[in-house]
Protein backbone atom coordinates (compact mmCIF):
# COMPACT_ATOMS: atom_id res chain seq x y z
CA UNK A 1 0.00 0.00 0.00
CA UNK A 2 0.97 3.56 -0.21
CA UNK A 3 3.37 4.91 2.89
CA UNK A 4 0.78 7.27 3.58
CA UNK A 5 -2.30 5.78 3.21
CA UNK A 6 -4.41 6.83 6.54
CA UNK A 7 -5.72 4.22 9.02
CA UNK A 8 -9.40 4.00 7.39
CA UNK A 9 -7.49 3.11 3.93
CA UNK A 10 -5.36 0.27 5.46
CA UNK A 11 -8.18 -0.97 7.07
CA UNK A 12 -10.21 -1.34 4.03
CA UNK A 13 -7.23 -2.61 2.21
CA UNK A 14 -7.03 -6.05 4.39
CA UNK A 15 -10.87 -5.97 4.28
CA UNK A 16 -11.28 -6.21 0.26
CA UNK A 17 -8.10 -9.04 0.66
CA UNK A 18 -10.18 -11.01 3.07
CA UNK A 19 -13.00 -10.61 0.53
CA UNK A 20 -11.36 -12.67 -1.67
CA UNK A 21 -10.01 -15.15 0.38
CA UNK A 22 -6.68 -13.83 1.75
CA UNK A 23 -6.71 -13.59 5.35
CA UNK A 24 -3.54 -14.11 6.31
CA UNK A 25 -2.24 -10.64 3.71
CA UNK A 26 0.11 -8.46 6.00
CA UNK A 27 0.08 -4.50 4.56
CA UNK A 28 3.53 -3.60 3.21
CA UNK A 29 4.39 0.36 2.42
CA UNK A 30 5.64 0.53 -1.05
CA UNK A 31 8.54 2.74 -0.49
CA UNK A 32 9.60 0.03 1.89
CA UNK A 33 8.90 -2.87 -0.56
CA UNK A 34 10.98 -0.58 -3.02
CA UNK A 35 14.19 -0.72 -0.96
CA UNK A 36 13.81 -4.73 0.37
CA UNK A 37 14.11 -5.77 -3.47
CA UNK A 38 16.99 -2.64 -3.61
CA UNK A 39 18.47 -5.19 -0.89
CA UNK A 40 17.55 -8.12 -2.42
CA UNK A 41 19.32 -7.87 -5.68
CA UNK A 42 22.09 -6.40 -4.27
CA UNK A 43 22.71 -10.17 -3.03
CA UNK A 44 24.35 -9.56 0.05
CA UNK A 45 26.10 -6.33 -1.38
CA UNK A 46 23.98 -3.84 -0.16
CA UNK A 47 26.04 -3.03 2.99
CA UNK A 48 29.08 -1.69 0.31
CA UNK A 49 26.44 0.82 -1.07
CA UNK A 50 25.40 2.54 2.50
CA UNK A 51 27.23 3.88 5.23
CA UNK A 52 26.29 4.66 8.57
CA UNK A 53 24.76 7.87 9.39
CA UNK A 54 23.07 7.94 5.49
CA UNK A 55 19.04 9.05 4.97
CA UNK A 56 17.78 7.21 1.91
CA UNK A 57 15.16 9.64 0.47
CA UNK A 58 12.83 7.35 -1.51
CA UNK A 59 10.96 8.65 -4.69
CA UNK A 60 8.03 6.44 -5.74
CA UNK A 61 5.99 8.29 -8.68
CA UNK A 62 3.86 5.46 -10.06
CA UNK A 63 0.86 6.13 -12.29
CA UNK A 64 -1.69 7.39 -9.72
CA UNK A 65 0.12 8.71 -6.58
CA UNK A 66 3.43 9.88 -5.88
CA UNK A 67 4.82 8.80 -2.43
CA UNK A 68 8.01 9.77 -0.26
CA UNK A 69 9.54 7.97 2.24
CA UNK A 70 12.91 8.70 4.54
CA UNK A 71 14.72 5.22 5.69
CA UNK A 72 18.02 5.90 7.85
CA UNK A 73 20.64 3.32 7.88
CA UNK A 74 21.83 3.38 11.98
CA UNK A 75 23.97 0.80 13.65
CA UNK A 76 23.45 -1.58 16.76
CA UNK A 77 25.73 -3.52 17.76
CA UNK A 78 28.53 -3.65 14.93
CA UNK A 79 25.55 -4.53 12.26
CA UNK A 80 23.85 -1.79 10.41
CA UNK A 81 20.20 -1.18 10.87
CA UNK A 82 17.39 0.24 8.24
CA UNK A 83 14.65 2.51 10.09
CA UNK A 84 11.58 4.29 8.17
CA UNK A 85 11.53 7.73 9.60
CA UNK A 86 9.22 9.36 7.72
CA UNK A 87 6.51 9.35 5.39
CA UNK A 88 5.22 12.13 2.81
CA UNK A 89 1.26 13.13 2.23
CA UNK A 90 -0.83 11.21 0.15
CA UNK A 91 -0.64 13.04 -3.46
CA UNK A 92 -2.24 11.82 -5.73
CA UNK A 93 0.06 12.92 -8.96
CA UNK A 94 1.71 10.81 -10.95
CA UNK A 95 1.74 9.48 -14.62
CA UNK A 96 -1.91 9.46 -15.33
CA UNK A 97 -1.69 13.32 -14.57
CA UNK A 98 1.57 13.56 -16.89
CA UNK A 99 -0.44 11.59 -19.93
CA UNK A 100 -3.53 13.96 -19.30
CA UNK A 101 -1.38 16.99 -19.42
CA UNK A 102 -0.25 15.75 -23.11
CA UNK A 103 -3.68 14.99 -23.78
CA UNK A 104 -5.07 18.43 -23.09
CA UNK A 105 -1.43 19.91 -24.70
CA UNK A 106 -2.48 18.22 -28.17
CA UNK A 107 -6.46 19.09 -27.89
CA UNK A 108 -5.85 22.61 -28.09
CA UNK A 109 -3.10 22.08 -30.50
CA UNK A 110 -5.52 20.64 -32.43
CA UNK A 111 -8.79 22.59 -31.85
CA UNK A 112 -6.61 25.64 -32.73
CA UNK A 113 -5.79 24.18 -36.17
CA UNK A 114 -9.19 22.85 -37.50
CA UNK A 115 -11.56 25.20 -35.51
CA UNK A 116 -13.47 21.86 -34.23
CA UNK A 117 -14.25 21.00 -30.72
CA UNK A 118 -13.21 17.36 -29.74
CA UNK A 119 -15.55 15.27 -28.02
CA UNK A 120 -15.32 13.70 -24.74
CA UNK A 121 -14.93 9.91 -26.22
CA UNK A 122 -12.04 11.66 -28.16
CA UNK A 123 -10.06 13.50 -25.63
CA UNK A 124 -9.83 9.75 -23.82
CA UNK A 125 -8.32 8.11 -27.33
CA UNK A 126 -6.37 10.92 -27.02
CA UNK A 127 -4.91 10.47 -23.26
CA UNK A 128 -4.25 6.63 -24.17
CA UNK A 129 -2.10 8.01 -27.72
CA UNK A 130 -0.48 10.12 -25.60
CA UNK A 131 1.08 7.93 -23.29
CA UNK A 132 2.09 5.31 -26.03
CA UNK A 133 3.82 8.15 -27.92
CA UNK A 134 5.64 9.45 -24.74
CA UNK A 135 7.31 6.66 -23.80
CA UNK A 136 8.40 6.24 -27.39
CA UNK A 137 9.71 9.37 -26.92
CA UNK A 138 11.39 8.77 -23.84
CA UNK A 139 12.58 5.25 -25.21
CA UNK A 140 14.48 6.27 -28.73
CA UNK A 141 16.58 9.68 -28.35
CA UNK A 142 15.96 9.87 -31.65
CA UNK A 143 12.03 9.95 -31.78
CA UNK A 144 11.49 13.92 -32.09
CA UNK A 145 8.27 13.37 -33.18
CA UNK A 146 5.59 10.74 -32.93
CA UNK A 147 2.36 10.72 -35.37
CA UNK A 148 -1.18 10.59 -33.36
CA UNK A 149 -4.24 8.52 -34.83
CA UNK A 150 -7.51 9.73 -33.44
CA UNK A 151 -10.60 8.34 -34.38
CA UNK A 152 -13.69 10.72 -36.13
CA UNK A 153 -16.95 10.09 -36.99
CA UNK A 154 -16.58 9.88 -40.68
CA UNK A 155 -18.14 7.43 -42.27
CA UNK A 156 -14.82 5.87 -43.97
CA UNK A 157 -11.60 4.25 -41.94
CA UNK A 158 -9.18 6.87 -43.73
CA UNK A 159 -11.54 9.71 -43.40
CA UNK A 160 -12.57 9.65 -40.23
CA UNK A 161 -9.36 9.68 -37.86
CA UNK A 162 -7.43 12.33 -37.07
CA UNK A 163 -3.65 12.84 -37.34
CA UNK A 164 -1.29 15.34 -35.14
CA UNK A 165 1.40 14.37 -33.59
CA UNK A 166 3.35 14.68 -29.99
CA UNK A 167 6.99 16.33 -30.33
CA UNK A 168 9.58 15.58 -27.88
CA UNK A 169 9.42 19.61 -27.36
CA UNK A 170 5.87 19.44 -25.90
CA UNK A 171 7.29 16.21 -23.78
CA UNK A 172 9.79 18.30 -22.25
CA UNK A 173 8.06 21.21 -21.79
CA UNK A 174 4.54 19.88 -20.04
CA UNK A 175 6.91 17.19 -18.56
CA UNK A 176 9.58 17.95 -17.82
CA UNK A 177 8.94 21.95 -16.69
CA UNK A 178 5.73 21.15 -15.89
CA UNK A 179 6.04 18.45 -13.03
CA UNK A 180 9.47 18.84 -12.30
CA UNK A 181 10.28 22.60 -12.53
CA UNK A 182 13.70 23.94 -11.15
CA UNK A 183 12.41 25.59 -7.80
CA UNK A 184 14.29 26.39 -4.72
CA UNK A 185 14.42 24.60 -1.59
CA UNK A 186 12.10 27.23 -0.21
CA UNK A 187 9.55 27.01 -2.25
CA UNK A 188 6.13 25.05 -1.47
CA UNK A 189 3.26 23.74 -3.67
CA UNK A 190 1.13 26.19 -4.63
CA UNK A 191 -2.96 26.06 -2.76
CA UNK A 192 -5.86 27.51 -5.24
CA UNK A 193 -8.86 28.65 -3.15
CA UNK A 194 -11.46 26.07 -4.50
CA UNK A 195 -15.20 26.38 -5.91
CA UNK A 196 -17.74 26.65 -3.46
CA UNK A 197 -19.28 23.56 -5.87
CA UNK A 198 -17.40 20.85 -7.22
CA UNK A 199 -17.97 16.78 -8.67
CA UNK A 200 -17.24 14.42 -6.21
CA UNK A 201 -14.08 12.44 -6.28
CA UNK A 202 -10.63 11.93 -5.19
CA UNK A 203 -8.72 14.74 -3.62
CA UNK A 204 -6.26 15.00 -6.11
CA UNK A 205 -3.33 17.28 -5.61
CA UNK A 206 -3.57 20.91 -6.90
CA UNK A 207 0.06 21.41 -8.01
CA UNK A 208 1.44 19.28 -10.44
CA UNK A 209 5.15 20.35 -9.20
CA UNK A 210 6.45 17.04 -7.92
CA UNK A 211 9.92 19.11 -6.88
CA UNK A 212 7.49 21.96 -4.88
CA UNK A 213 5.69 18.23 -3.30
CA UNK A 214 9.51 16.90 -2.65
CA UNK A 215 10.67 20.49 -0.93
CA UNK A 216 7.76 20.49 1.59
CA UNK A 217 8.36 17.18 2.10
CA UNK A 218 11.72 16.92 3.20
CA UNK A 219 11.61 21.03 5.11
CA UNK A 220 8.51 19.71 7.39
CA UNK A 221 10.60 16.65 8.25
CA UNK A 222 14.16 18.48 9.11
CA UNK A 223 13.68 17.09 12.82
CA UNK A 224 12.79 13.39 12.14
CA UNK A 225 16.54 12.21 12.32
CA UNK A 226 16.84 14.11 15.88
CA UNK A 227 16.90 11.10 18.05
CA UNK A 228 19.06 8.75 15.79
CA UNK A 229 22.39 8.93 16.52
CA UNK A 230 25.60 9.32 13.64
CA UNK A 231 22.91 11.82 11.92
CA UNK A 232 23.65 15.23 12.42
CA UNK A 233 22.36 18.33 10.14
CA UNK A 234 24.66 21.38 10.22
CA UNK A 235 22.95 24.31 11.71
CA UNK A 236 22.15 26.69 8.99
CA UNK A 237 19.60 23.25 6.95
CA UNK A 238 16.62 24.26 6.16
CA UNK A 239 15.55 21.11 5.28
CA UNK A 240 16.14 16.95 5.98
CA UNK A 241 19.40 16.50 4.08
CA UNK A 242 18.87 12.93 2.13
CA UNK A 243 22.37 11.26 0.86
CA UNK A 244 21.31 8.79 -1.30
CA UNK A 245 17.92 7.91 -3.57
CA UNK A 246 16.05 5.22 -4.52
CA UNK A 247 13.91 5.47 -7.05
CA UNK A 248 10.49 3.13 -7.89
CA UNK A 249 7.65 3.97 -10.01
CA UNK A 250 7.16 3.46 -13.80
CA UNK A 251 7.17 7.19 -14.40
CA UNK A 252 11.03 7.50 -13.27
CA UNK A 253 12.27 5.17 -16.03
CA UNK A 254 12.29 8.09 -18.08
CA UNK A 255 15.93 9.16 -17.52
CA UNK A 256 15.24 13.03 -18.41
CA UNK A 257 12.56 12.94 -15.75
CA UNK A 258 14.98 11.27 -12.72
CA UNK A 259 17.98 13.09 -13.83
CA UNK A 260 16.00 16.30 -13.22
CA UNK A 261 14.70 14.93 -10.10
CA UNK A 262 18.49 14.22 -8.74
CA UNK A 263 19.40 17.27 -10.19
CA UNK A 264 17.11 19.94 -8.63
CA UNK A 265 17.38 17.38 -5.70
CA UNK A 266 21.19 18.22 -5.71
CA UNK A 267 21.18 21.94 -6.31
CA UNK A 268 19.14 21.98 -2.91
CA UNK A 269 21.97 20.45 -1.11
CA UNK A 270 24.55 22.12 -2.73
CA UNK A 271 23.41 25.98 -1.65
CA UNK A 272 23.55 24.40 2.27
CA UNK A 273 27.04 23.34 1.77
CA UNK A 274 26.03 19.68 2.01
CA UNK A 275 27.12 16.28 -0.11
CA UNK A 276 25.46 15.77 -3.33
CA UNK A 277 22.99 12.88 -2.79
CA UNK A 278 24.12 9.53 -4.51
CA UNK A 279 21.96 7.51 -6.97
CA UNK A 280 21.19 4.09 -5.65
CA UNK A 281 21.48 1.65 -8.77
CA UNK A 282 19.98 -1.56 -9.65
CA UNK A 283 16.32 -0.96 -9.03
CA UNK A 284 13.76 -2.35 -11.04
CA UNK A 285 11.42 0.19 -11.09
CA UNK A 286 8.66 -2.21 -12.68
CA UNK A 287 8.88 -5.27 -10.45
CA UNK A 288 10.78 -3.62 -7.31
CA UNK A 289 7.29 -3.51 -5.25
CA UNK A 290 6.49 -6.79 -6.06
CA UNK A 291 9.52 -8.34 -5.59
CA UNK A 292 10.33 -6.95 -2.74
CA UNK A 293 6.83 -8.02 -1.03
CA UNK A 294 8.28 -11.28 -1.79
CA UNK A 295 11.75 -10.90 -0.14
CA UNK A 296 9.86 -9.80 2.73
CA UNK A 297 7.64 -12.91 3.47
CA UNK A 298 11.13 -14.33 4.10
CA UNK A 299 12.26 -11.38 6.35
CA UNK A 300 8.62 -12.85 8.51
CA UNK A 301 10.81 -15.90 8.71
CA UNK A 302 13.45 -13.65 10.48
CA UNK A 303 15.51 -13.99 7.83
CA UNK A 304 16.97 -11.28 5.57
CA UNK A 305 16.90 -7.38 6.74
CA UNK A 306 14.35 -6.01 8.10
CA UNK A 307 13.44 -2.43 7.95
CA UNK A 308 11.63 -1.07 11.15
CA UNK A 309 8.67 1.42 11.12
CA UNK A 310 5.78 0.82 12.75
CA UNK A 311 2.86 3.20 12.70
CA UNK A 312 3.67 6.09 9.37
CA UNK A 313 2.14 8.83 11.95
CA UNK A 314 0.83 9.30 15.09
CA UNK A 315 -2.49 9.40 15.72
CA UNK A 316 -4.92 10.43 18.06
CA UNK A 317 -9.13 10.96 19.03
CA UNK A 318 -10.86 14.17 19.38
CA UNK A 319 -12.14 14.41 23.33
CA UNK A 320 -14.47 16.78 23.77
CA UNK A 321 -13.97 19.15 26.86
CA UNK A 322 -16.47 19.23 29.53
CA UNK A 323 -17.26 22.91 30.25
CA UNK A 324 -20.59 25.11 30.68
CA UNK A 325 -22.47 25.90 27.67
CA UNK A 326 -21.77 28.94 25.39
CA UNK A 327 -24.03 30.95 23.36
CA UNK A 328 -22.58 30.24 19.77
CA UNK A 329 -19.21 28.58 20.72
CA UNK A 330 -19.12 24.85 20.45
CA UNK A 331 -17.44 22.62 23.13
CA UNK A 332 -13.24 23.02 22.93
CA UNK A 333 -11.59 19.55 21.63
CA UNK A 334 -8.90 17.94 22.87
CA UNK A 335 -6.66 15.74 20.81
CA UNK A 336 -5.99 12.66 23.34
CA UNK A 337 -2.59 10.67 21.39
CA UNK A 338 -3.61 6.91 21.10
CA UNK A 339 -0.83 5.75 18.64
CA UNK A 340 2.62 7.55 18.83
CA UNK A 341 5.14 7.28 15.53
CA UNK A 342 6.52 4.10 15.16
CA UNK A 343 4.65 1.91 17.41
CA UNK A 344 5.10 -1.02 16.66
CA UNK A 345 3.05 -4.30 14.88
CA UNK A 346 1.54 -6.43 17.79
CA UNK A 347 1.85 -4.11 20.20
CA UNK A 348 -0.89 -2.77 22.30
CA UNK A 349 -1.41 0.83 24.40
CA UNK A 350 -3.88 1.20 26.86
CA UNK A 351 -5.10 4.14 28.67
CA UNK A 352 -6.32 3.05 32.03
CA UNK A 353 -5.78 5.60 34.05
CA UNK A 354 -7.79 8.28 31.39
CA UNK A 355 -11.76 7.99 32.31
CA UNK A 356 -14.38 8.94 29.35
CA UNK A 357 -17.89 8.57 28.97
CA UNK A 358 -18.95 6.15 25.83
CA UNK A 359 -22.76 6.93 24.56
CA UNK A 360 -24.22 2.93 23.41
CA UNK A 361 -26.69 2.63 21.18
CA UNK A 362 -26.99 6.15 19.52
CA UNK A 363 -25.63 7.52 16.51
CA UNK A 364 -22.20 8.85 17.78
CA UNK A 365 -19.07 10.79 15.95
CA UNK A 366 -15.45 10.02 16.53
CA UNK A 367 -13.33 12.86 14.98
CA UNK A 368 -9.44 11.28 14.42
CA UNK A 369 -6.29 13.48 13.65
CA UNK A 370 -2.74 12.47 12.33
CA UNK A 371 0.53 13.84 12.11
CA UNK A 372 3.91 12.86 10.62
CA UNK A 373 5.60 15.73 12.53
CA UNK A 374 4.83 15.17 16.61
CA UNK A 375 7.08 12.30 17.15
CA UNK A 376 7.66 13.01 20.88
CA UNK A 377 3.76 12.04 21.93
CA UNK A 378 3.58 9.16 23.43
CA UNK A 379 0.19 7.25 24.38
CA UNK A 380 -1.91 9.45 26.30
CA UNK A 381 -0.52 13.10 25.60
CA UNK A 382 -3.29 15.52 24.86
CA UNK A 383 -3.08 18.47 22.96
CA UNK A 384 -5.68 22.01 23.82
CA UNK A 385 -3.91 23.83 20.55
CA UNK A 386 -2.03 22.93 17.18
CA UNK A 387 -1.79 24.25 14.35
CA UNK A 388 -2.97 23.15 10.51
CA UNK A 389 0.41 21.93 9.86
CA UNK A 390 1.07 19.94 12.84
CA UNK A 391 -2.31 17.61 13.00
CA UNK A 392 -4.27 16.92 9.87
CA UNK A 393 -7.83 15.72 10.47
CA UNK A 394 -9.04 12.51 9.19
CA UNK A 395 -12.59 11.25 8.02
CA UNK A 396 -15.04 11.56 10.79
CA UNK A 397 -16.56 8.49 11.88
CA UNK A 398 -20.11 7.92 12.41
CA UNK A 399 -21.39 4.56 14.52
CA UNK A 400 -23.75 3.52 16.75
CA UNK A 401 -22.03 0.83 19.21
CA UNK A 402 -23.98 -2.01 20.30
CA UNK A 403 -26.11 -1.76 23.79
CA UNK A 404 -24.96 -5.47 24.52
CA UNK A 405 -27.73 -5.57 26.96
CA UNK A 406 -27.83 -1.89 27.94
CA UNK A 407 -29.54 0.71 27.51
CA UNK A 408 -30.07 2.92 24.74
CA UNK A 409 -28.09 6.63 25.19
CA UNK A 410 -26.88 4.62 28.87
CA UNK A 411 -23.05 6.56 28.82
CA UNK A 412 -20.58 3.96 29.86
CA UNK A 413 -16.99 4.68 31.86
CA UNK A 414 -14.14 3.28 29.35
CA UNK A 415 -10.90 3.91 29.19
CA UNK A 416 -9.03 3.35 25.67
CA UNK A 417 -6.73 0.47 24.31
CA UNK A 418 -5.05 0.81 21.00
CA UNK A 419 -3.41 -2.05 19.21
CA UNK A 420 -1.71 -2.06 15.68
CA UNK A 421 -2.09 -5.51 14.09
CA UNK A 422 0.75 -8.04 12.89
CA UNK A 423 -1.36 -6.96 9.60
CA UNK A 424 -0.81 -3.59 10.27
CA UNK A 425 -4.25 -1.64 10.82
CA UNK A 426 -4.41 0.65 13.65
CA UNK A 427 -7.34 -0.57 15.94
CA UNK A 428 -9.34 1.33 18.77
CA UNK A 429 -11.25 -0.63 21.63
CA UNK A 430 -13.18 1.71 24.19
CA UNK A 431 -12.77 -1.03 27.10
CA UNK A 432 -16.03 -0.82 30.14
CA UNK A 433 -14.72 -0.04 33.32
CA UNK A 434 -17.42 -2.36 35.01
CA UNK A 435 -16.97 -5.42 33.41
CA UNK A 436 -13.94 -5.19 31.16
CA UNK A 437 -16.32 -5.33 27.62
CA UNK A 438 -14.70 -4.25 24.37
CA UNK A 439 -16.31 -2.13 22.19
CA UNK A 440 -14.21 -2.43 18.99
CA UNK A 441 -14.01 1.42 16.71
CA UNK A 442 -13.72 0.78 13.60
CA UNK A 443 -11.03 3.09 10.87
CA UNK A 444 -13.69 3.25 8.30
CA UNK A 445 -16.98 4.81 7.31
CA UNK A 446 -19.59 1.76 7.51
CA UNK A 447 -21.54 3.00 10.64
CA UNK A 448 -22.87 0.16 13.11
CA UNK A 449 -20.93 -2.62 11.95
CA UNK A 450 -19.02 -4.34 14.17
Amino acid sequence: VPASFDPAARELTVEAARSIGLDQAQLLEEPQSALYSWIDNSLGDWRNHVDVGDVILVIDVGGGTTDLSLIAVTEQDGNLELTRVAVGDHILLGGDNMDLALAYTVKAKMEQESGNRLAAWQVQALTHACRDAKEKIFNNPDADNVPLLIPSRGSSLIGGTLRTELTREEVDRVLVEGFLPEVAASDRPVVRSRSGLRTKGLPYAQDAGITRHLAAFLAKQQSATEDLDNINLPENASFLHPTAVLFNGGVLKAGVLADRLMSVLNSWLVSEQAPQARLLEGADLDLAVARGAAYYGVVRQGKGVRIKGGTAASYYVGVESAMPAVPGMPPEIEALCIAPFGMEEGTEEALPDDEFGLVIGEPVRFRFFASNIRREDTVGTRLDYWTDEELDELDEIEITLPEEGRKIGEIIPVHLSAAVTEVGTLELHAVSQQDEYRWKIEFDVRAGEE
